[in-house]
């Protein structure tokens, strides 16, 4: 790596691929039981597919809605989008068709690219059915949209010869334009579009390989989707920077990801707690040959302590890794090391990542600083102290697209980010999370907002309060309760409720519980807050008495 990297350099993911060639244009780069593509092809299909968007009248800084599964085209299509000069817009394919309508209007998207199906659903049909005339851009709701792209898994030849002839673009994006639109739920409760630009990927990628000494040609397998940090970043770019592949499968599967490990040799296995506890249940009962793993990587949730421990039994791994960051601050931005006791890892999200020439000299090459204030004044507390963690460094992205306000609100003075997240730098140097001052939480590893699920629910006619938290979940990591005031007169189970809402969001937002109380025993501050630290207790103690009653 050093030898490659001798100075840092700033450019494009697509001019990195490019430089790649020198190195690994043979190499495979995607790995799939059906195909593999190497870095030649993937480069060679990416210019075609940029020249078709440049005929299509894509431009420097439009948005491409990107909505695909772990297919091996997703890969050749973000660099295509970075070849042309565009954002690649990530888009979550657990959204519902409202939910897809809003990324695409607050993006701003200028072409939307999906696949066909996936699964029991039909996206180009949930989209003509949501946004009409998407595909020929004659939407009059949405008149930045000027076209629509469809990749179909069954002819997937089809789609680059549907493409039209094009030439390279005039105009190339810049290091520190936007190459990603990743979307994040906020404390206003909509979800953000988060601009990440090619320098802050870039550097994260380098900097995750650089920390956790990759090996040349790691080959990393995972069903996280690309649309999110932890697979494209610490997945994908990361990978790339050893001349190493993914094995990205379409869907969480325990059996399914042991056995590509097993068949295409992976080094590296990553998952959120929630697949890697259900992968290691299914190596108990099924034998896998496994000897190629070298390293786990389980992050991006809440973690049961002993899950540490068993992973390192049951995988057999020389390295267990864990990590905190996220997507206002493009990656991961601590991380434990390889060597960590098994204390570490299960303790702590790690240290701050050291990124090499990526890293920021006079913070000895890490990827960042920090400091904790006071979440409630802002006040700047001693170094060491737990309060808010705030960090600065290259990795701090744009802050949200076309929403100046939101942005202003965690950018404080000197470039520092407010992550809304509570904890404290032990003096080992490895940080402890102790919560999160923001009221997000996260299940199956995605983030939820309450506020967005508490505006949804109250307007259902029979519901006149809702109040969402999070609660521990040995499975999920965290999962959604929530207390519900019903309307006055009104008759409303948590099975019909349930079924009202299921529908209208993605599974992962659904409430594990659903508790009714009347409005005069909610638990207030005496200007009339609802307090929802309390409510939590209450959830807490509700569902020990119940497991006490079985």
């Amino acid at each position: 790596m050093a030898d490659r990297h001798p100075a840092w350099q700033e450019m494009t993911l697509d001019a990195y691929l490019t430089r790649s060639l020198d190195h690994f244009a043979d190499r495979p780069l995607v790995i799939t039981d059906a195909e593999t593509l190497d870095y030649a092809t993937v480069d060679a299909q990416s210019r075609r597919i940029a020249a078709g968007l440049c005929a299509m009248g894509i431009q420097q800084g439009e948005r491409v809605g990107l909505l695909m599964a772990n297919y091996p085209i997703t890969v050749p299509l973000l660099f295509a989008i970075w070849r042309a000069g565009a954002v690649a817009v990530a888009i979550n394919t657990l959204y519902g068709p409202k939910e897809l309508e809003y990324v695409v209007r607050e993006a701003g998207c200028n072409l939307i690219v999906s696949m066909a199906g996936f699964g029991s659903r039909r996206y180009d049909l949930e989209l003509d059915a949501q946004i009409p005339g998407w595909r020929t851009g004659r939407c009059l709701a949405l008149p930045e949209l000027r076209g629509g792209l469809v990749y179909d898994a069954n002819l997937p030849e089809d789609f680059l010869a549907a493409l039209p002839a094009g030439e390279p673009p005039l105009r190339m994006a810049a290091a520190h334009d936007p190459a990603v639109i990743m979307f994040t739920s906020g404390t206003t409760g909509a979800p953000k579009g988060v601009m990440q630009t090619h320098d802050n990927l870039l550097r994260a990628a380098y900097a995750g390989a650089y920390h956790q000494a990759f090996d040349e040609g790691r080959r990393a397998v995972f069903s996280l989707p690309l649309y999110h940090g932890f697979g494209l970043v610490v997945g994908l770019l990361s990978g790339m920077i050893v001349g190493g592949a993914i094995i990205p499968l379409l869907r969480f599967n325990a059996d399914a990801l042991l056995t590509a490990t097993e068949r295409h040799r992976a080094t590296y296995l990553m998952g959120v707690p929630t697949m890697t506890i259900a992968m290691m249940e299914q190596a108990k009962i099924k034998s896998y040959d496994l000897s190629s793993l070298t390293a786990v990587h389980s992050a991006a949730a809440p973690t049961p302590s002993w899950v540490w421990r068993d992973i390192q039994k049951t995988f057999g791994c020389e390295e267990i890794f864990t990590s905190y960051g996220q997507t206002e601050a493009t990656a991961t931005i601590v991380c434990t090391q390889p060597g960590d006791p098994i204390d570490v890892v299960a303790e702590t999200q790690g240290c701050i990542v050291q990124a090499g020439v990526a890293g920021i000299p006079e913070q000895d090459g890490r990827i960042c600083e920090f400091k904790t204030i006071d979440p409630v004044t802002g006040a700047d507390l001693p170094s060491g102290a737990a309060g808010e963690l705030c960090t600065r460094g290259p990795m701090n992205s744009l802050g949200y697209f076309r929403r100046p306000d939101e942005t202003a609100k965690i950018f404080l003075p000197g470039g520092w980010l407010r992550t809304g997240d509570l904890g404290q730098f032990r003096p080992d140097g490895n940080l402890f999370l102790t919560g999160r001052s923001k009221e997000l939480y996260k299940s199956r590893g995605e983030l939820v907002s309450p506020k967005e699920l508490e505006q949804l629910v109250t307007t259902h006619s029979a519901i006149a309060q809702a109040f969402f938290i999070g609660m521990p979940d040995d499975r999920w990591g965290e999962c959604g309760c929530a207390w519900v005031v019903l309307a006055e007169g009104s008759d409303l189970s948590a099975e019909d409720m349930l079924a009202w809402l299921a529908p209208q969001v993605a599974g992962y937002k659904l409430p594990r519980d659903i508790w009714f109380i009347a409005e005069t025993e909610l638990p207030k501050t005496g200007t009339g807050k609802v307090q929802k630290n309390i409510l939590k207790e209450m959830a807490l103690a509700r569902l020990a008495a119940l497991q006490g009653a079985r």
